[in-house]
């Protein structure tokens, strides 16, 4: 039996281009450091049987000639919202030729109407749970029309097999925890994985590690230390394993604000390789991280650049997610979160649209409210990647939106700037070159984004 476990094209990291006849290669470039792999599938790769012949296909790095390729008995897709598209065109071009589709992943859990009008069968969830059922099924011609995974238990989960993905990659892939606590009103995370705080055993995590082949990896977990005490302890351990193996691997890890807050934490993190941080400050105001749903972020009358310093000196780089278009944003919005960014000392800025997911809270209240602008589906998902405004804002028409973008980029990225931050991450041996690199791949996409607001606008509003 013979089965093909695909990743559609992202808009948001895909180096290759998709087009209506075949496709072409992008220009890498730093773009490579921002492809992960489809890990999810790699997991439900590690949980088939050895009766199936199995291809992982990510179309990130390559579009495959499917016509050329050996018939297979069963396909499996997943998607995030902004590939559903690409994942539809998939499933047709497949399910042609008599081949049964199952589509799983976050777009399909929050959309399964949808969905299910252009696949065979829909796992909602998380699949590892019932995969060993859709895979039976699959052999057995009786596919069911809906699996529900719901919250896997990954307690006894086998590792990801890397072995199928072993070139292309800047950075591998790994996950530790799933679930957050946080539940902020933009994020599906809690309503995909849950708001319980669920860890993978040590060993497992550590043996997994080891069979990563590249240098660099990525722990895709959504909040790697926690927020409880608890948690904390938990992450503790792990990072002492990690260094104990000396797996001699450098990792970066999305974490909350208190990762700043414990220095043996911190020093362990550093000992067992990592070498920087995703933190989500979203908003430089008490104002916003109210309206999101984040006050976590403020509580302890927290001083942010005092944290960001802290985490710093253990030689860990700090980048900074922020939002535009919230409710309280008026104009100046842009250069306010770049002066914040840099009052902070964050090493890199990424600021995102508010955009509203299916499945949040967000999604809900703008689409009650009527300010859902892109609301064309599945045509328009393509443009829920957080680079375009697909709202209606409250103080912020469609330019106005752009514009504090591009303002804001303008101004954290100003050559400036980025030779003050580059100096100081030099004179304390803070990892000069990647600070610098990163900062010059964010200024070199000015230009490029530009051009796709304005492709942007006259696609979707200049004929409207």
């Amino acid at each position: 039996m013979r089965l093909y476990l695909i990743n559609p094209s992202n808009p948001v990291v895909s180096i290759v281009k998709i087009k209506k006849r075949g496709w072409k290669i992008k220009k890498r470039g730093w773009n490579r450091y921002r492809v992960w792999k489809p890990l999810s599938l790699m997991v439900l790769a590690g949980l088939t049987p050895p009766e199936w012949e199995i291809s992982i296909i990510d179309e990130n790095i390559r579009v495959p000639d499917y016509p050329a390729m050996p018939r297979p008995d069963l396909v499996g897709i997943t998607a995030f919202t902004s590939q559903a598209n690409r994942a539809y065109e998939v499933s047709n071009y497949f399910r042609s030729l008599g081949v049964p589709v199952v589509m799983g992943g976050i777009h399909a859990t929050m959309c399964l109407g949808e969905v299910m009008e252009r696949v065979d069968s829909v796992v909602t969830g998380e699949a590892e749970g019932v995969w060993p059922q859709v895979l039976e099924d699959g052999r057995q011609g009786s596919l069911k029309r809906q699996y529900d995974g719901g919250l896997a238990d990954i307690d006894h989960l086998p590792a990801a097999r890397h072995d199928l993905l072993a070139g292309g990659y800047a950075c591998g892939a790994i996950q530790t925890t799933r679930g957050c606590p946080m539940n902020c009103s933009f994020c599906s995370v809690t309503a995909f994985n849950g708001a319980r705080y669920r860890h993978r055993p040590i060993p497992d995590v550590m043996r997994e590690f080891q069979s990563i082949r590249e240098k660099y990896a990525l722990v895709v977990d959504d909040n790697l230390i926690g927020t409880r005490p608890d948690h904390i302890t938990r992450a503790k351990e792990l990072f002492r394993a990690m260094a104990q193996a000396d797996l001699g691997k450098k990792w970066i890890a999305q974490v909350t604000i208190n990762f700043a807050d414990d220095e043996e934490l911190l020093a362990l993190a550093a000992k067992a390789g990592c070498s920087g941080v995703f933190i989500g400050f979203e908003t430089p105001t008490p104002e916003g991280l109210r309206e999101i749903g984040k006050r976590f972020n403020f509580q302890k009358g927290r001083n942010f650049r005092d944290s960001v310093r802290r985490i710093q000196r253990h030689n860990i780089l700090v980048a900074g997610s922020f939002i535009i278009g919230l409710d309280i944003d008026e104009p100046g919005i842009g250069k306010r979160i770049a002066q914040a960014a840099r009052e902070y000392g964050v090493d890199i800025l990424n600021t995102l649209f508010l955009t509203p997911l299916p499945g949040t809270r967000l999604w809900d209240r703008m689409k009650s409210e009527g300010r859902i602008v892109l609301g064309t589906f599945p045509e328009d998902w393509k443009y829920y990647t957080l680079t375009f405004p697909v709202g209606r804002y409250r103080h912020l028409p469609l330019d106005g939106i752009i514009e504090e973008m591009i303002s804001c980029d303008q101004e954290f990225y100003s050559i400036s700037h980025i030779l003050r931050r580059v100096w100081s991450n030099l004179w304390h041996r803070r990892k000069p070159l990647i600070s610098l690199v990163g900062n010059l791949s964010y200024r070199g996409n000015l230009g490029v984004n530009r051009k796709a607001y304005a492709a942007f606008i006259s696609q979707k509003y200049d004929h409207s």
